[in-house]
């Protein structure tokens, strides 16, 4: 059990563990890469993004861009025991007794042409949500406490449409027609990978953590289609934090109705989204972060995002080297926060070496959350 005041630290980390880097120029994707590096315990990305976990040391994390597939449980068990249990650069080894993987929307077959170029392609554009293969740029839950498995909620086969005021209406095309045809709207899921609530035991109590990675509002048209897909994803968490009246139209992949249950929650995970920066549709996410049960008053930071660009009066909250704030560990206001942080060395700094460019690890940087529960 915890003692009273003990923190536990809850990080989210978009890895950059997706086959596009690890394939060689002009080979074919297959959808094995990570796989295959992971069986070997040696691949240098691999390794130094298992140092920065060892070096930051989070209890539980979500990673983000890490490949879904059949046989997930073993490679997950791969990269724990090849990579996190295995000292890099004389750091201490790290353990995830508990971890979740499942299945997500990306490189799935929706069976209709979704990007209107007369081909139904099954991969890519076409896809639930965009990905050479089903479960590209996947998503992963690592955990030092145990999971309560049974009462994991999965919104995968959530249906767009089904959202009460969504944006999948408005998406229209050059010529003012609807950019989606009727079949596509019928069927489109909103999560471009899946929405997950995952209760998690700490001592006596449960905090749910609720990950995503909504899908970036760029790589479109003037239709806008994956900027309004970003806001709808984001608005989700709004709604789903509201109450029976905002989240009654919510159902899961059980098919159970409703919202948020539960005391005490952390949501995290690359949204893609910034409230002062960017192409986003910034309402979803400012209605998030100012939601009355979303504690973001402690905003991490690091000095090394603010000499990345010194222009920019927000760098120091970036979280990836792109210059925004796209990754978030926001607790619920029922939860205090200790401290928080954004693992982004300086150039001076011996440790720049993890993070120089993505295939040292990552564009995206480990952000991370210190909280205590107010009482036991």
């Amino acid at each position: 059990m915890l003692s009273n005041g003990q923190s536990v630290r809850v990080a989210t980390f978009n890895v950059s563990m997706d086959g596009t880097n690890y394939v060689e120029q002009g080979h074919i994707i297959t959808g094995n890469e990570l796989q295959h590096n992971l069986q070997e315990g040696e691949h240098k990305q691999i390794k130094n993004i298992a140092e920065i976990i060892q070096r930051l040391r989070p209890n539980i994390i979500v990673l983000n861009e890490f490949d879904y597939s059949q046989q997930s449980a073993t490679d997950v068990q791969n990269f724990i025991n090849n990579y996190l249990k295995v000292s890099q650069n004389s750091n201490k080894p790290i353990d995830y007794p508990y971890f979740y993987s499942a299945p997500v929307n990306t490189g799935v077959d929706s069976g209709v042409d979704l990007d209107n170029d007369g081909i139904a392609s099954g991969t890519k554009d076409d896809a639930f949500g965009f990905g050479f293969f089903p479960g590209h740029y996947g998503m992963l839950v690592l955990s030092q406490y145990p999971i309560e498995f049974e009462q994991i909620r999965t919104f995968q086969h959530f249906l767009w449409k089904d959202m009460p005021d969504n944006l999948l209406s408005t998406i229209i095309d050059a010529s003012g027609e609807p950019y989606y045809s009727q079949e596509a709207q019928q069927i489109l899921r909103l999560s471009s990978k899946s929405h997950w609530d995952i209760p998690i035991k700490v001592g006596e109590h449960t905090i749910h953590l609720l990950a995503s990675h909504p899908t970036p509002p760029v790589f479109d048209g003037s239709e806008n289609r994956n900027g309004k897909r970003n806001h709808d994803e984001i608005r989700f968490w709004t709604d789903y934090l509201s109450g029976n009246e905002r989240s009654a139209y919510i159902y899961d992949d059980k098919r159970k109705l409703g919202g948020f249950k539960g005391e005490h929650f952390v949501i995290a995970g690359d949204l893609n989204a910034s409230p002062d920066e960017g192409d986003g549709i910034k309402s979803a996410i400012r209605g998030l972060l100012g939601h009355p049960s979303v504690n973001d008053s402690f905003v991490p930071k690091s000095e090394a995002g603010q000499l990345h660009t010194p222009d920019s009066q927000y760098a120091a909250q970036h979280t990836a080297d792109w210059a925004m704030r796209a990754d978030y560990v926001l607790p619920s206001t029922s939860l205090d926060v200790k401290a928080s942080g954004v693992f982004w060395p300086k150039l001076d700094d011996p440790l720049f070496r993890l993070i120089k460019d993505r295939k040292s690890s990552s564009d995206h940087r480990l952000v991370w959350v210190d909280v205590a529960l107010k009482y036991f």
